[in-house]
Formats: structure tokens, sequence, C-alpha cells
């Protein structure tokens, strides 16, 4: 076998390829955008090499045939928050060969320990936790929502045998958009949406950075207590919001104010991958066409992506209220079937409450998992 760097025109195409390869007779996969991928590795298009750095890596069988691929990252802002220096791995994939996938395995650790890492968490992105992230243990058998990590079952063995070990659940359910919402959720929820002082706005894009500001203001409040959290940059989610552009119902994206106060939001978008799914990861005139064609015609998806409230708002059946209004505008429309909640750390007790309180039911189960260097 042969590992070999990502470093020219010809070895990004093979990386791109590798996957194609692997799930080449698998029908529940989607094809990630080719440009998605890249973006990750372009210092112009993504932030975190501002305070990181990454590589990747294409494996060869004996026979010059494209077998596998890895990459490796360092986020400075948080691979000094741990017990040791930790960096990570992702974009994995590999054929059932457990060799195969030790090397890349080795490989990606060679490198991160030569930078100064003794650990390194994956499968993980070089960039937020909403894409791109998480090992598939349960939920192999519906397809994967846009940004959802999809993949074999057997690579739960490679990390399993490797040494890696799970450090937290991250739990997708399934919420039936046409079922009504329980009795007592729906009126509790009612209520809270109408007290006074409290108001909902759905996202204008023409209103974009006040927005983004709003949420950051949220977000880093909501999350502020959890272990690890490092605060998001207006950067990271100006980055983040013009990414969901293409997608974006404006009307699918919720804020509540309390007197004016920005206090809790509820990102969802449609879920892209039944319009991308026959481009095979081609965005060419004609995957536009068709991109186009399929947005206009409309799916019936949806994709809770995440959803925040400032701790001192928490308790308020505020998260509640969003999903009521947002149904408000949702249910006329008989377009959205299926919500996806997704996904929600099995350590977020509260999210994990609410889920249930709505009727959801469960679907998918990633893992992050991580491997102290010896």
């Amino acid at each position: 076998m042969v590992i070999a760097e990502v470093n020219d025109k010809a070895t990004k195409k093979a990386f791109l390829d590798v996957a194609r390869i692997i799930y080449r007779d698998d029908d529940i996969w989607v094809c990630p955008l080719d440009n998605d991928v890249e973006a990750v590795f372009d210092p112009a298009k993504n932030p975190f090499f501002k305070h990181g750095k990454c590589t990747r890596w294409i494996l060869k069988d004996d026979n010059n045939q494209l077998i596998g691929r890895i990459a490796a990252f360092i986020n400075n802002d948080k691979a000094y928050n741990y017990e040791q220096p930790t960096g990570g791995i992702g974009f994995f994939e590999c054929i059932a060969d457990e060799k195969a996938a030790f090397l890349l395995f080795d490989t990606a650790k060679s490198w991160l320990r030569q930078n100064g890492m003794q650990a390194m968490d994956g499968p993980i992105n070089f960039g937020e936790n909403d894409t791109f992230w998480g090992l598939l243990s349960e939920g192999f058998t519906s397809p994967p929502s846009y940004g959802m990590n999809y993949n074999p079952p057997y690579y739960k063995a490679f990390f399993d045998n490797y040494g890696f070990k799970t450090q937290y659940e991250q739990i997708t359910n399934h919420l039936n958009v046409m079922k009504p919402f329980p009795e007592r959720f729906r009126k509790i929820a009612s209520w809270v949406a109408h007290k006074p002082g409290y108001t909902f706005k759905h996202l204008k894009a023409k209103e974009i950075k006040q927005f983004a500001a709003d949420f950051i203001e949220i977000y880093n409040d909501a999350w502020e207590g959890f272990e690890n959290f490092v605060p998001i940059t207006y950067e990271t989610i100006l980055e983040s919001f013009r990414k969901m552009k293409p997608l974006m119902d404006e009307k699918l994206i919720w804020f509540a104010y309390i007197n004016g106060e920005p206090a809790s939001f509820n990102i969802v978008l449609p879920d892209a991958n039944p319009m991308i799914k026959p481009l095979n990861g081609k965005l060419d005139l004609k995957g536009k066409l068709t991109f186009l064609y399929r947005k206009w015609k409309g799916v019936n998806r949806m994709r809770a992506i995440v959803m925040g409230t400032k701790q001192k708002f928490q308790n308020h059946g505020l998260e509640s209220a969003l999903f009521i209004t947002l149904g408000e505008y949702v249910l006329p429309k008989s377009q959205y079937e299926e919500m996806e909640l997704s996904w929600v750390g099995d350590f977020n007790e509260k999210m994990i409450a609410m889920h249930a309180a709505m009727g959801s039911v469960f679907g998918k189960k990633h893992l992050t998992m991580r491997y102290i260097f010896d």
C-alpha cells in the first residue's frame, strides 16, 4: 500500500473520488458536494485556518487503486483545552481492510504528534460541528440529511480496535410534522408564545448582519457552561450563514426576544440532500440546473441544525414556543412531512427531554471518539 499527501490537483481529485468508490453500490449514501468538501481545506474559505492547520492523505493499494483517505487537523483554540493537547481526524473513508484503516490512522497520528498533539478526536471536522462530524453507529437504513456523516457499519470496528473511546454520543431524532404536537406541549408552548414582551421574528436575508450578531449573543451565552466551549466568532457565523443562503427558507429560521433582548433561536433548513443526490458531488452547469429545479420543486424534509437559549431564559419554554411559531408557517404549506432534530449530545438532557415532549422518535446515533497516544 502507498499513502500520499494531498498536495496537487490530481491528489485533490483522488481524495474526492475515494468516497465515490467506497459507496458506489450504496443507494442510501448521498455524495457531499465536492465544493463543500474542498472548502474545508481552503484557507480562503475556512476561517479556522486563522487559528489552526490541517492536511490530508490518500491511500492506494499495490495495484494503484484508491482504497482510502483521511484528514488531520489542529484547532489551536480547542487543542489545549483538554488534559492532553488534542487534534482531530476526519473525512475518513476506507475499504473493509483493517490494515489499510490502521495505516491511515497511524499516518494522521504521526503528523499530529509531530505538531505537538498527544491525542486525536474523530471523526470530526476542521470547522463547526454541524457538518461532517461523528461516526454513524445506529440508523444506517434511512438517508442522511445534508451535512450529516454517513459511513458503513464496519467503520465502528476500525475505531474500536485501534483504541478509540467514545467521548459522547450525538442523538438525532425524527419528528412527523403532519402529526399534531402532544396536547400538553402545545398548550405550554402556545401560552409562552403569547406572553407580554415576548416577540418572535424570522430571519430576513437583508438584515443578516443583525441576526448574526443576535445569534452570537445567544449562542455564546447558552453554551458557555459546557466543557471545553470556545466562543463562536462573528466571522465564523457570517461564513456559516453564507453557506446556508442557497438553501435558506427565511421563515424556517426563528429568533425569540424578551422585551427586545435576543433570547433564543432555532435554525432550520430544508434538507438539501434530496436536491443534490443525483449530482454525485458535481456542481457543474448541469448540476446547478438540476439543483435549482429540485429546489423550486421543493423537498419534504427539514433539518433543525442548532438551537440555543440564553441561560437566564432557559426553562421559560422559549424552545417550545419557537417550534409552535415555526409550525404556523410550515403546516399551511403542506410541503414538509418530516423534521430531523440533529444532533443533540447525550450530555444535553434538557434538549433530549424536549424532543421526547414533542413526540419525536429515534433516528440516528453518531459518536465522537478519542484516541490518546501512547
